[in-house]
């Protein structure tokens, strides 16, 4: 069983992640619920911890003050924070020490499932050496880089809706997290995914403007033509004109 601590600030907050999660079926044990990152920095001093769920603004030492102390003294604890989206900037230089996933508030019960099975997962493959440093790629990363796969392997019929299926996420929840790390929406990600496609087939003048925009999942010719004159300032033709005059 691996030891986790819960760092909050507001007391029915840290008693409710503590008390509201199966933590010993996901294979911790919620060893201590503390008030602030000093408490917490001043317990793992004394205490063996394998993770850390913590909030990240809180008094005398926050969220990101704690993850930054743990990298430098503890590397191997995991570390997860909670952030509101007004702290998202905030919680994304918590990356650069170590930590291994922020989860949005209000918290959604399946993230914390998600996000600590993933971390029992790379708990396990530490505790077997399979893991020499600490993963810089958090649960999300991956989900992230398996729609942007699919997205570049199956662009022509490609949709929110099925990439949701491959990652077991709900459309509307995937959509946000694709947001959240790429900063781009997943529409927005799939039409530069097309035009860059677009852009390559028509450098072959072998091929008419309508068979490219068939490929690409574009029934209707003029909708692609305005795409991708939207896209890159230029119709196909005019953008074939210019490569050919190049």
């Amino acid at each position: 069983m691996y030891k986790l601590i819960i760092v909050d600030d507001e007391k029915n907050i840290r008693e409710g992640l503590a008390e509201c999660y199966p933590w010993e079926e996901l294979g911790f044990e919620v060893c201590a619920v503390l008030p602030d990152g000093k408490s917490a920095l001043n317990y793992v001093r004394h205490c063996r911890v394998d993770a850390v769920l913590s909030d990240i603004r809180m008094p005398k030492m926050d969220g990101l003050d704690l993850a930054r102390q743990l990298a430098a003294d503890y590397p191997n604890i995991f570390i997860v924070l909670l952030s509101g989206y007004a702290e998202f900037e905030y919680a994304r230089e918590a990356l650069r020490y170590g930590v291994k996933e922020y989860i949005l508030k209000p918290v959604k019960y399946e993230d914390v499932l998600r996000v600590f099975e993933d971390i029992h997962s790379l708990l396990d493959q530490q505790k077997n050496g399979s893991v020499m440093d600490e993963p810089t790629t958090g649960y999300y990363d991956q989900i992230v880089e398996q729609v942007t796969d699919y997205l570049h392997q199956h662009y022509r019929d490609a949709s929110l809706e099925v990439a949701a299926q491959l990652v077991s996420l709900s459309p509307n929840y995937l959509s946000r997290i694709f947001k959240r790390k790429t900063g781009i929406n997943f529409s927005e990600y799939l039409l530069n995914v097309k035009m860059e496609q677009a852009a390559r087939l028509l450098l072959d003048v072998t091929m008419k403007t309508y068979e490219v925009a068939d490929l690409i999942g574009y029934d209707n010719p003029k909708n692609f033509t305005r795409a991708f004159k939207q896209y890159c300032g230029k119709t196909p033709r005019e953008f074939r004109k210019q490569d050919q005059n190049q």
